[in-house]
């Protein structure tokens, strides 16, 4: 399993010093933070009456809007149908302009397409640093996210028991549960922080291509003592990547 993100950062500021030590002018200029979407959307079921041909003409509209993004977004699409009765269509958008989410988001909506899609849950979240880059930190184009079949995204929120533990108890119990993760070498996962956009503090996603993988960690995770501090009753989706057309004919 990969971790990606889990550790604090080496470089976060630490207490005022008036004047910079030497070793601060070799740093390296900090990367902008990334902000990450998963937006769930549940299509009409009007739009299954459609004939085959005017289903084709909205699809083309609403792909051709979508990928006018792909300069300004790594973009990746997920097919929830068959897995969720809660949504049918997933995006994932990582960028760095909470403007130009809300901008694509309306002009899909505005499509003949976005016309019969209702929004069945929208998660935002930011990075501690680009974990999604590999390679030159120029290039936001060497990926290592969406490299795997599916995804599952697990929105996670404390109890108040958990805040009542001090930084360094609350960073052992979270590191407890990221080494039950690396026996899992088929798991990819991202952790970003959501505290301030929503209830969740943390938005957690799981990349295999083996779905039996997730499910084995997910009950060993379940029996970790930091388990007990994890707020019941959130959704898991899981998706399945594919292309944009994929997704889109499979909707019916």
């Amino acid at each position: 399993m990969e971790i990606v993100n889990f550790q604090k950062e080496q470089n976060e500021p630490g207490p005022l010093r008036l004047v910079p030590e030497a070793r601060d002018l070799l740093q390296m200029p900090q990367i902008e933070k990334q902000f990450v979407n998963f937006m769930f959307f549940k299509v009409n079921s009007d739009w299954r009456k459609l004939d085959p041909e005017t289903k084709n003409v909205f699809k083309s509209e609403f792909r051709s809007v979508f990928e006018s993004f792909r300069n300004e977004f790594l973009l990746f699409s997920y097919s929830l149908v068959g897995f969720d009765s809660k949504a049918d269509l997933m995006f994932w958008r990582i960028g760095t302009s909470l403007d130009l989410i809300q901008e694509m988001t309306a002009k899909l909506y505005r499509t003949n397409l976005g016309s019969f899609f209702e929004t069945a849950d929208n998660y935002l979240s930011v990075t501690k640093k680009r974990m999604f880059v590999s390679g030159s930190t120029e290039d936001k184009f060497h990926i290592n996210a969406g490299e795997k079949k599916y995804l599952f995204i697990y929105p996670c929120a404390k109890n108040r028991d958990w805040y009542e533990k001090s930084g360094d108890e609350r960073d052992a119990l979270i590191e407890e549960n990221f080494m039950v993760g690396k026996k899992f070498q088929n798991i990819k996962i991202h952790m970003t922080h959501a505290f301030g956009f929503s209830e969740q503090e943390y938005l957690i996603s799981f990349e295999t291509d083996e779905p039996k993988d997730f499910l084995a960690l997910a009950e060993e995770l379940r029996e970790t003592p930091a388990s007990k501090f994890t707020l019941r009753g959130m959704p898991v989706y899981t998706c399945r990547q594919k292309s944009l057309m994929e997704c889109l004919d499979a909707l019916g």
